[in-house]
């Protein structure tokens, strides 16, 4: 794979297939013995569990992140990979890097995310209109995380989000500006608090991470960088 200045280009054909069968064959290496197999359990998941406590554990700064969120991963290269909504980011949040419930560590295991943003949402109601306040009463939490959440995908345009697994095991592109989602059908009711959380996430996604800690955190949220601990 070419690179230039730290940045990485596409691979060619021949390099991506080679690279694939070097995964393979370094999976092989990895899980030769049932010894092997059990290191490698061991070390993915101290690894996943110390990424989930960063991502919901309270540090100087930062409370413990509970209850709804939206959260974004991304990976070098890719950038922003996938958007997401929870309500529940204590259980959600912890799991996410494990993949017992969710297909992404599937998909893009944590050992190679560069970050992962999360923004409490709720902290900014205050900022926006009491007509937007109302409407988050009615719709509830959950229709309206889904409507942030749809707010930024559209926005962001993840590459995860952005398609769908078909049953004969190809994929289709989504069209998510057409979505006719439950977020979808609610999203312009929040335009305010919609620019807000455009506004955190881009703070939040263009942090560094600190010296001391592979977090950085702001009043709304924080960015927890996976790809520091192989460092520290």
């Amino acid at each position: 794979m070419s690179t230039n200045a730290g940045e990485c280009t596409a691979p060619s054909e021949q390099e991506y297939e080679s690279a694939y069968r070097t995964w393979r064959a370094s999976l092989t290496t990895l899980l030769g013995d049932s010894a092997g197999l059990a290191r490698w359990q061991e070390r993915r998941y101290q690894f996943a569990h110390r990424v989930g406590a960063l991502l919901t554990g309270a540090y100087p700064g930062s409370a413990a992140v509970t209850g709804p969120v939206l959260y974004g991963v991304f990976a070098p290269g890719a950038g922003l990979c996938y958007v997401g909504q929870t309500q529940e980011a204590e259980r959600r949040l912890r799991d996410l890097p494990v993949g017992e419930s969710h297909h992404l560590a599937t998909t893009l295991p944590p050992e190679i995310w560069q970050r992962v943003v999360v923004v409490r949402w709720p902290q900014l109601l205050d900022a926006v209109p009491e007509s937007e306040r109302a409407a988050v009463e009615e719709m509830g939490r959950l229709v309206c995380g889904l409507a942030l959440e749809h707010t930024l995908q559209v926005a962001k345009a993840p590459p995860l989000n952005s398609r769908r697994r078909q049953a004969d095991g190809d994929w289709q592109p989504r069209d998510l500006a057409r979505s006719r989602s439950r977020g979808a059908q609610h999203a312009q009711r929040l335009p305010q608090l919609g620019r807000l959380v455009l506004d955190a996430w881009a703070e939040l996604s263009g942090a560094t991470a600190p010296e001391h800690a592979p977090l950085a955190a702001s009043s709304v949220g924080r960015a927890v960088f996976p790809s520091a601990l192989h460092e520290s």
